[in-house]
Parts: C-alpha cells; sequence; structure tokens
C-alpha cells in the first residue's frame, strides 16, 4: 500500500470557524471526522456547512467521516466544571434511575468529591455497569482519563448504587466513555441516534461511516444494511477495533469493511497499556496481509492540545505508523478542542508524508533487492 495517503482532523469548537478549517485544508488535511456520540447531524448543521464552505474556498473535496455512537458505553448528564479528587468516594448511580441526592454521611461523601459544585446523586452510568459489578473492578472514564476502583454494590428500595474510590481524578464532563479496565462490556450495534444520523448522511454530504466497537462479522453487515435502506450505502465503512472481540475477529472482520480503524484509545483500555504497541503491530500485518487499508488514531499530537510544538515521541508515533503501511491517521482532541488546530494540522501532515516517504523508500529498496537476486539466480 503506497502512494495515497488519507489525513483527518476532526470537527470541534475550535475548529468550527470556516477560515481555520480552510487553512487546515490548506496544509493537507484530506478529511474532517465528527464525533456523533454527543449528538446529531442536525444539532452540527452549522459546523458542517463551515465544512463544505471551507473545502470549496481551498478549492478540495475532503472526505466528511461520522463516527457513530455504536455500543460503547458512556455515562450520562453531569454538572458542568464538575471536579473528582484524587482519594475521594463517589457514587456511582443508573443512567436511566437517576437517584436522588443522598443523605447525612452519604452526602457529606458525595460533597467531599467536587469542588464547588453538588452532587446531585452521583455519576450517571449505563444499566451495564451495575449487571457486571465486581468488587475491586476498575472503571476507565474518558478513554482512562479518570479511573475508579468500585468498592460496595448498595441495594435500596429506590434503585441501586456502587460506591467506588477516585484512582485518579480529573475534571468529569457529560457523555464521555466509560468501560470496565481488561473486560468487555458493550450495548446495541446501532443506537436511535445511530439511526437518525444514518437517515439523513447523504443529505448532509456524509461521505463515510465509521462504526465504533466491532465485535465481529455480525455488527458490520447490519450497519451496511441500514446504511443501504437510509440512502448512505455509497458512503465507505470503517471499522473501529477497540476491544478484544474486535482483534480476535479481523478474520471475519477484514473482508467486510473500506477501512479498519486501530482506535487505540478504548483500545488501550481492553488490554495493558504496555501491550498496546504489540497489538497495534500485530493489526497492521494482518491489514497488510488481506491488503485492507487501515487507520491509527488517537493521542497522536496529545500534548499539541496545549502546546503548539509536539513532542519528540508523538512525531516519531506518527512516522512509524505510516511507515508500517497505515493508510490514514486522525487527530482527535487536538483539532476539536484544543488551542493550535491548524498547527496539529500541519504537523500531523508533514510527519505522514515523511512517513510515507520512507516506506516508498524502503519498497523501492526492496524491489531492486529482488531483482538482484532473479538476475543472480539466472
Amino acid at each position: 500500500m503506497s502512494g495515497t495517503l488519507e489525513i483527518y482532523g476532526t470537527l470541534g469548537p475550535s475548529c468550527e470557524n470556516t477560515e481555520i478549517l480552510r487553512q487546515m485544508f490548506a496544509e493537507g488535511i484530506t478529511g474532517m471526522r465528527l464525533n456523533l456520540s454527543h449528538g446529531t447531524l442536525k444539532k452540527n448543521a452549522g459546523m458542517i456547512d463551515s465544512f463544505h464552505e471551507a473545502a470549496a474556498r481551498e478549492g478540495v473535496s475532503p472526505s466528511l467521516l461520522i463516527d457513530l455512537q455504536g455500543p460503547e458505553l458512556r455515562i450520562g448528564e453531569v454538572e458542568q466544571g464538575r471536579y473528582l479528587m484524587e482519594g475521594s468516594g463517589v457514587f456511582l448511580v443508573s443512567r436511566e434511575k437517576a437517584l436522588p441526592d443522598a443523605e447525612g454521611d452519604a452526602a457529606k461523601e458525595q460533597q467531599a468529591v467536587i469542588k464547588g459544585t453538588s452532587c446531585h446523586g452521583g455519576i450517571p452510568v449505563p444499566e451495564e455497569i451495575f449487571d457486571h459489578y465486581e468488587e475491586g473492578m476498575i472503571l476507565l472514564i474518558d478513554d482512562g482519563k479518570i479511573r475508579l476502583k468500585a468498592s460496595d454494590l448498595i441495594r435500596e428500595e429506590n434503585g441501586t448504587r456502587i460506591r467506588a474510590l477516585v484512582l485518579t481524578g480529573g475534571t468529569l464532563l457529560s457523555r464521555k466513555s466509560i468501560a470496565v479496565q481488561e473486560r468487555q462490556i458493550t450495548g446495541n450495534t446501532l443506537t436511535k441516534q445511530d439511526l437518525e444520523n444514518l437517515s439523513c448522511a447523504a443529505a448532509f454530504g456524509v461521505t463515510d461511516v465509521m462504526q465504533p466497537f466491532v465485535r465481529g462479522a455480525a455488527d458490520l453487515a447490519e450497519v451496511r444494511k441500514v446504511m443501504k435502506e437510509s440512502g448512505a450505502g455509497n458512503c465507505r465503512l470503517f471499522a473501529k477495533i477497540e476491544n478484544r472481540a474486535g482483534i480476535g475477529s479481523l478474520g471475519e472482520i477484514l473482508p467486510l469493511t473500506d477501512m479498519l480503524v486501530i482506535a487505540r484509545g478504548d483500545l488501550g483500555n481492553a488490554v495493558p497499556l504496555w501491550e498496546l504497541p504489540y497489538v497495534q503491530k500485530e493489526i497492521s500485518r494482518e491489514c497488510l496481509k488481506a491488503g485492507v487499508p487501515f487507520m491509527v488514531v488517537t493521542q497522536m499530537l496529545a500534548s499539541m492540545e496545549n502546546a503548539p510544538v509536539p513532542t519528540r515521541a508523538e512525531v516519531s508515533d506518527i512516522f512509524n505508523a505510516v511507515a508500517d503501511g497505515a493508510g490514514a491517521v486522525m487527530i482527535t482532541g487536538e483539532s476539536a478542542s484544543g488551542r493550535f488546530p491548524v498547527q496539529a494540522a500541519s504537523y500531523l501532515v508533514k510527519t505522514a508524508r515523511m512517513g510515507l516517504k520512507w516506506r516508498e523508500k524502503e519498497q523501492r529498496e526492496s524491489k531492486q533487492q529482488d531483482s538482484i537476486k532473479k538476475g543472480d539466480a539466472g
């Protein structure tokens, strides 16, 4: 796989301005992702209009990739700016059956985890978390940026709660992902919101659809069927590998996807973090053997959310992903909410192109060596 390279940014508040998007396209960004975990295409119509206008101004035809909700589990709505302090206790409550504020000592414990706000009944989480409760299980919120350790399952007349210890604190935001470390807990392939978004994808100019947490061929078959029925059948389908089920089902997934996505955020929750580079290499190799293009994503330029220049490790990561055969790379928060979206786009594009240059050099040298061997054999 050489010659073609797709380079994606992610749409968000930091790059919703038409001029910023135009500058990103001028730097060489070939497509933009829209994360629909937190909203619909209709609610993001203004940002999509800016995307199309910027592309027209720059004279390019970038891809518009929508990232569906899929079976990923997420917390519910929480107070803006809520902060969980390391070492404090917190309650997890049902997202569907939110509990009222606790009283007495429980209320004091809840208040202890918040700086300047009230708790309002704990962190709302999906029912699946309660169904799979085990004492000591580690809960990872927002790709593990916040880590909790479950200690008690409390059953009461008005509902069930999980008491947990905050291992790694941070600011809690609504609708962020939640997972149990090294365990697979997921929901339905497509949500009601996914069906709504697919029904109007063509009208918004969507070119690609990304399905999260693909577990096997059945997930992709279901999404393909809905895409065709909703008028989005011409869109490419990207399969995100984010759990052990996806890793184990690569053989049946690869023939059914247009692009395989090595999504290292949740994948790094599903396997020990030190194993993640090994898993990335293994998936890359399987994609190359099958002739299926693959994308590498997550934290490629994470430091650039707050800094105008990346780390040496980050540019090496991008370079090596492309040198190893990646047909696409993508930044997420760096462009969606970071302070330097255009600079991040520039570093991503320039570094990825150097990785492609190296890959093509190796391919040329390999062909030359094969020719020499054939000549010697003759």
